[in-house]
């Protein structure tokens, strides 16, 4: 691809354009026996509007593929309505494309044949679409390998290929779920610039791109605008136009602004965000619901301690984004472990920072078993379930309560997926504190004590040994 010459202004404002796709009012929900609902996304409205690269980010879990799929008819909202050009999206003809975040290759096709499988899905004649699909390939710089299979590629080819797909039906919104995070650094840094080479050129054929991605940078570099999610049920928490020019400096002053601003919002969902820098932020409706359960966040004890040994060497604070680039770590493999230790207290994050707390200096300067104790501790102050389940199996005669007493409360707040995993980082952290064990076979959990006089109680008597000498005797 040939290099292209970024004007050096911001992008245009695109908000009084009629939006290809709006969003109003839309919900996703799951219908529970007990007739509650869990909510996975709450009352939302979103639009997407020509000549714009729109970026939404969010932790795991706040719904942005789920948005994804609503937003381009995959998938049905429980209420609200989504509309093609003023039309409801179910009555119309929509032309949309997703790129992938696994590539989705046919492995028993030709490199063209996949190309041109979505134009024979549509009916248009061999030659045609032979035509169309070679062109895109030239396009995406893949001239050469039409009668490849997927397996003799790269990742980075074999993503290339994807877009070849995704473009060649001339689609008017191109959506990509996560599309560079299955690549190496190098290869998604050159596909991200030869993304914007195309957008720049208008060589590619669509008018407005959609981008799911968790990586805050790759947003910045990219979009003209930016959505951020909250979770617990997914919602805007902020929505705003990325006024900086193309091509954009990862270390200029604005930019890190930008990036900084961004953790800030991820890293506290319990402040309402301020404007970000420079920008004019869309403010945003937020689910008042007092939530009774934390979400406890998927990390191991041994994370919480690395993270908070590593910021100690660094003199107890650093830049989140520091911290994630350090560690080579993408920030949904960060956040956890950032987000569970400030729930336990060891930390605390503001402007972007993590700034380790006294208890948490405390406990990265123990011992083992003194880091235990110190764990056990914080979990029981600051964790509900965790002293609820401590609590029950102390109040009870055999210290035993079974997995689906707390399941069930947890099913009023939680879908079914998302209590398992909550019971099961329950289970990890309880186990390491010591708190309790848990019996995999019952679905119990039991006092450490309790558990170890059930293994005595159960097991069989042992018939004494017959003297020294008497058994060769017989």
């Amino acid at each position: 691809m040939q290099q292209v010459d970024f004007p050096n202004q911001a992008p245009p404002a695109v908000a009084s354009a009629e939006p290809i796709i709006r969003a109003e009012k839309i919900e996703k929900y799951y219908a529970q026996p007990s007739q509650n609902r869990i909510q996975v996304i709450s009352a939302t409205d979103l639009s997407i509007l020509p000549g714009e690269i729109l970026a939404l980010l969010g932790p795991s879990g706040s719904g942005k593929s789920t948005m994804l799929r609503m937003l381009s008819g995959l998938s049905t909202p429980t209420a609200g309505q989504v509309y093609w050009h003023q039309k409801p999206i179910a009555g119309a003809e929509i032309n949309v494309s997703i790129v992938f975040q696994s590539f989705a290759l046919f492995p028993w096709l030709t490199v063209l044949e996949n190309v041109e499988a979505p134009l024979q899905a549509r009916g248009v004649e061999p030659d045609e679409r032979r035509a169309r699909s070679m062109k895109m390939l030239d396009t995406v710089g893949l001239d050469g390998f039409e009668a490849a299979y997927p397996k003799e590629l790269s990742g980075g080819m074999k993503q290339r290929v994807g877009f070849a797909r995704a473009l060649v039906v001339e689609p008017e919104v191109l959506f990509m779920d996560e599309p560079f995070s299955a690549l190496d650094v190098l290869t998604a840094e050159n596909l991200r610039s030869e993304l914007l080479e195309l957008w720049a050129n208008k060589t590619m054929p669509t008018k407005a791109v959609f981008l799911v991605t968790h990586n805050i940078e790759e947003a910045v570099l990219l979009a003209d605008r930016i959505v951020v999610l909250g979770r617990n049920p997914g919602h805007i928490r902020t929505d705003f136009r990325v006024q900086l020019p193309q091509p954009r400096d990862r270390k200029s002053e604005p930019f890190t602004q930008l990036v900084d601003y961004i953790y800030k919002v991820l890293t506290r969902p319990d402040v309402v965000p301020a404007q970000a820098p420079d920008q004019l932020a869309v403010p945003a409706v937020r689910d008042q619901r007092q939530m009774h359960y934390q979400m406890l966040p998927h990390a191991r004890p041994g994370g919480v301690a690395g993270l908070l040994e590593l910021l100690l060497d660094k003199g107890g604070r650093d830049d989140i984004y520091h911290l994630a680039d350090d560690l080579a770590f993408e920030i949904d493999d960060l956040l956890p472990i950032v987000d569970a230790a400030q729930l336990l207290g060891f930390l605390t994050v503001e402007e972007g920072d993590a700034a380790i707390t006294p208890s948490g200096t405390e406990f990265a300067n123990s011992e083992i078993l003194r880091q235990k104790e110190l764990f056990r501790d914080a979990a029981v102050e600051h964790v509900l379930l965790l002293r609820q389940i401590s609590r029950a199996l102390e109040a009870k005669s055999d210290h035993t309560v079974p997995e689906d007493f707390f399941l069930d409360m947890l099913d009023e707040q939680f879908s079914e997926e998302e209590c398992l995993h909550q019971m099961e980082t329950a289970v990890t952290w309880g186990r390491y504190a010591e708190l309790f064990d848990f019996d995999a076979g019952r679905r119990r959990f039991v006092l450490p004590d309790a558990s170890e006089e059930d293994a005595v109680a159960n097991t069989p008597p042992v018939a004494p040994s017959a003297p020294p000498g008497e058994e060769d005797s017989k």
